[in-house]
Formats: structure tokens, sequence, C-alpha cells
């Protein structure tokens, strides 16, 4: 097994609770996360609470997208966390942490996802790390965030 954290961070010119309300809600994320636009044809469902703790959501798409669920287990103010279940393109289970802390005015964002490698992701992420791997995606999606949460506009 090869363990792995990665985090991304951004500053966001919005208050902590217009962030956390976008983050809480997976009905929301359609605005913002970087997967959302992969698949045109891709199934959402949605279970359990509508936001924060025991919000649940589970996607099937193309070969890109993949298949997998999200549940949401902490939810406070400053801290959103997240377990995450891949099934296809691979089987992976990671947890997701956001944290919010007020900046400025603002809100600084830190975005982490931690895990294990196992099998041939393991042997894959050798040769492609997994911070190249989604990186990129982590970027866009807070870039997305950003956008969404300064411009006011409701998700």
């Amino acid at each position: 097994m090869a363990a792995f954290e990665l985090t991304r961070s951004t500053t966001i010119a919005a208050s902590p609770a217009t962030v956390h309300a976008l983050i809480d809600d997976f009905h929301r994320w359609e605005a913002w996360s970087p997967w959302e636009d992969v698949d045109p044809d891709m199934r959402r469902a949605y279970s359990g609470s509508d936001d924060g703790v025991g919000a649940r959501y589970e996607w099937k798409g193309n070969r890109k997208a993949g298949q997998g669920s999200m549940e949401i287990t902490h939810s406070s103010p400053e801290r959103i966390g997240i377990d995450l279940h891949f099934l296809k393109p691979f089987k992976a289970d990671n947890q997701i942490e956001f944290v919010l802390t007020p900046s400025g005015g603002g809100t600084a964002v830190d975005w982490t996802m931690r895990g294990n490698n196992t099998g041939l992701t393991a042997l894959f992420t050798r040769i492609v790390p997994t911070e190249k791997l989604v990186g990129k995606d982590f970027d866009k999606g807070l870039a997305q965030l950003k956008r969404v949460a300064e411009s006011g506009a409701p998700a």
C-alpha cells in the first residue's frame, strides 16, 4: 500500500458561511465540482440528509467520470469531512476534508484527500503520482468554487 495525501488551497472573497453552503450540499456541487462536466450523461442520485452529516451522493458515468459515492461524515463551520468511495474505473476508499478559515474578509480553503493506493493503482501511481493525476482537478474545482462563491449568485 502507498499512502498519499494531496492538498490544494485558495482564498475566496466570500464569507465562510457562503463557501460552506456550496460544499455542504452535494446538489450545489454541479456548479463547481471539476468532475461534473466530464460526462454530460452522468447519472446522479442523492439520498440521506439534504445537506451536512448524512448527505449522500452517488454517480455513474463514462470511463472518465467513473462510478462511486460520497457521504458527509462531519460538518462544522470550519470543516467538512467526506468519505469518498470509487467503484470504477478503480476501487478506492478515500477521505476528503475541506478546512475553511476566515481570512481578511474572505475565506481560506484547504481541500485535502487522503487514502491508500493498493493493487494495480499502487503500481500505476509509481509511474504517474496521485498529485499529477488529480492535482489539476483540485485546482480547477477550487477556481470554480471561487468563481461561484464570489459571484454572489445562488449555485
